[in-house]
């Protein structure tokens, strides 16, 4: 076993709730059947607090998708999304959950936000999720999910830093920004232990 499927973020508000990536319900059923093809599965779950800062809700006068600097870094202001607790933060009733060995939750710091399954967005913390591959002893990380343009691609980002080979199973993965993933893939075809898979 030197493989795993990593379900990023398939949870309600992703796909039915305050914060929906496009035709993002489709990728139910072929992630369900991709679940039957690994012996090793895990997720990965937004869970803000409800006071995050990057709730637009936060910022008198601002927009959701806008965005403003903090602490030097640029942060895209969200919908109030995947609160602990909700029935938004919860995974989608159709996802076939009975396989999956672990669940790994990130965006837990109210002033930091967090798309990598790996680190937060300034890696200052990290999910744990690295030392639990390895000592696993996994090198080939399957990637699904949501949304592919943001925690799907900075999670991808981060195992190829990490030293680990990635695919990408792009029919499970849906983008917010069609224009922006295509050129995030771009980026990821130059890397050796990436893989782009149909």
């Amino acid at each position: 076993m030197n493989r795993v499927l990593i379900l990023i973020d398939i949870q309600n508000d992703f796909i039915t709730g305050t914060l929906p990536v496009p035709d993002g319900k489709a990728i139910i059923a072929p992630v369900n059947r991709l679940i039957l093809q690994f012996d090793h599965i895990i997720a990965t779950q937004d869970w803000h607090p409800e006071n995050h800062f990057s709730f637009f809700t936060h910022h008198k006068g601002k927009k959701a998708f806008e965005s403003i600097t903090k602490d030097s870094y640029e942060q895209t202001l969200w919908p109030p999304h995947c609160v602990q607790g909700s029935e938004g933060a919860n995974f989608l009733p159709e996802l076939q959950m009975n396989t999956i060995a672990a669940i790994f939750r990130k965006g837990t710091n109210p002033d930091i936000d967090s798309y990598s399954a790996f680190f937060d967005n300034q890696q200052l913390k990290s999910t744990g999720l690295d030392g639990y591959l390895k000592g696993l002893s996994i090198e080939e990380l399957h990637f699904v999910g949501l949304a592919a343009d943001y925690c799907v691609y900075f999670s991808m980002m981060d195992a190829l830093s990490l030293g680990y080979k990635v695919f990408l199973h792009e029919h499970c993965t849906r983008a917010i920004n069609k224009e922006s993933f295509e050129q995030q893939k771009r980026e990821l075809h130059t890397y050796p232990n990436f893989t782009l898979l149909p």
